[in-house]
């Protein structure tokens, strides 16, 4: 009789300690990728036309174009791609972005996901599938239950649905020990009614996707300002003089953005970039609005479009508190040859405290530890400190590359060092 090995639990599988390979991370899936140098210019005509065949493709010419039309519009709905926030006047014809176009397409699909495609497919069959499969099996029709023991989803009447989930939230020791998340494409009016149910029931347990992105930030800020969410709106951008952008790549993540960058550099703002890796939308910028104006375009099909970045410091993985203490540290120098011109010293004293242990934290670091541990030299923070050094309407903006590290809320906390310097903060144009 031939000996069975027995079934070994994969360290990469959710259900390892139960002996099963359902996979805790969907596979890989590298389609028509290609190598080639980087390009030097983000965006342009080629965004356009790329948009429209990956939407039509997906969502069909007719239910593709239907849905542009309303996105992000006054009389229409918000993008599920990111949280770029809308104008709150004037919004152009196409107020989205390439992104925003292809996850529109997705959503505006009209494939449906019945019960008779989870009867086919097991849990271990699901968790093997990719992302962009599972996406493509279409909508589901009716709630769906694992059962204890069983290996695939289940339909389940929604009458039935409403009474296990009474009775599993009526059984709990207390309402603490409930949790309730929800997506982040959830709207608004049932998101509200979630978590009026939530506290009903007597818990504030309301996690989302925003606590996986910036509860460094909100930590951060929390405890410096007391507030731990933006101090600024979209026109902010427009009015601030210098833009520090740190930990983002805007040109990938939320390409909009890119248009109020440029918005930003017409008005003569400067653009600071923090990061490991230098992206091509930091870099020249040709709006495809511009297009739909004859003069405009001309403009953009003769030259590389707006140059956004002004100085880009390539920080080492990990350096970006020492990359922001060269800064002040310069800052404080320049004070020293510019008494009362360079560091806003009213501002402080009213609104802040411990800034003499700060001052002397920032002149005891020497330049050797702050160039060893942010990857740059002395003379590329004293380019970034002299951009900021005359100037008090400042903007920085981050994202995961900031949030998502070991250093994240420490890192947050001296960009809002960096701000109550300059007494950047509270007023039209910085925060």
């Amino acid at each position: 009789m031939p000996i069975e090995e027995p079934l070994l639990p994969a360290p990469d599988t959710l259900g390892s300690k139960h002996c099963h390979s359902i996979l805790a991370q969907p596979p890989d899936q590298l389609l028509n990728l290609k190598l080639s140098e980087p390009e030097r210019i983000a965006a342009g005509i080629e965004a356009v036309l790329d948009t429209l065949e990956f939407n039509w493709g997906e969502a069909g010419v007719g239910r593709g174009t239907r849905a542009l039309t309303k996105l992000n519009q006054f009389d229409g709905y918000d993008c599920t791609s990111c949280a770029w926030p809308d104008p709150d006047e004037h919004r152009s014809i196409a107020e989205f972005c390439e992104s925003g176009a292809k996850a529109t397409a997705s959503d505006a699909d009209d494939r449906s996901c019945g019960p008779e495609v989870f009867a086919q497919h097991s849990l271990v069959e699901l968790s093997q599938m990719t992302d962009r499969d599972l996406n493509n099996l279409g909508r589901l029709t009716h709630p769906l239950v694992k059962r204890p023991g069983g290996t695939h989803y289940e339909p389940i009447a929604w009458p039935e649905v409403f009474a296990l989930i009474a009775d599993m939230l009526n059984g709990l020791k207390s309402p603490d020990e409930a949790v309730f998340y929800t997506s982040g494409k959830v709207p608004n009016e049932p998101a509200f009614l979630f978590q009026l149910f939530a506290r009903q029931y007597g818990t504030n347990n309301l996690p989302d996707c925003s606590n996986m992105c910036h509860e460094s930030s909100t930590s951060a800020l929390t405890e410096t300002l007391g507030l731990g969410k933006a101090s600024i709106k979209l026109s902010d951008l427009e009015e601030a003089e210098v833009i520090i952008i740190i930990g983002q790549n805007p040109g990938t993540n939320a390409p909009r953005m890119l248009t109020a960058l440029q918005k930003a550099k017409r008005n003569g703002a400067k653009i600071i970039s923090i990061n490991p890796l230098f992206e091509t939308g930091l870099n020249h910028f040709r709006n495809p609005q511009d297009f739909m104006n004859p003069i405009k375009a001309v403009g953009a099909l003769l030259t590389d479009g707006t140059q956004i970045t002004d100085a880009f410091l390539q920080v080492k993985l990990g350096g970006d508190i020492a990359a922001l203490r060269g800064i002040m540290k310069h800052l404080f120098d320049a004070e020293d040859y510019n008494p009362n011109r360079i560091i806003d010293a009213g501002f402080i004293r009213q609104y802040t405290s411990g800034y003499a242990d700060f001052e002397k934290a920032i002149r005891s670091t020497t330049w050797e530890e702050i160039e060893e541990s942010s990857g740059l030299t002395r003379a590329q923070l004293l380019e970034a400190a002299n951009v900021i050094a005359p100037k008090q309407k400042i903007v920085t903006c981050w994202a995961m590359g900031v949030t998502q590290q070991k250093q994240g809320t420490e890192v947050i906390k001296e960009i809002v060092n960096l701000h109550l310097l300059k007494g950047a903060i509270g007023k039209p144009g910085a925060g």
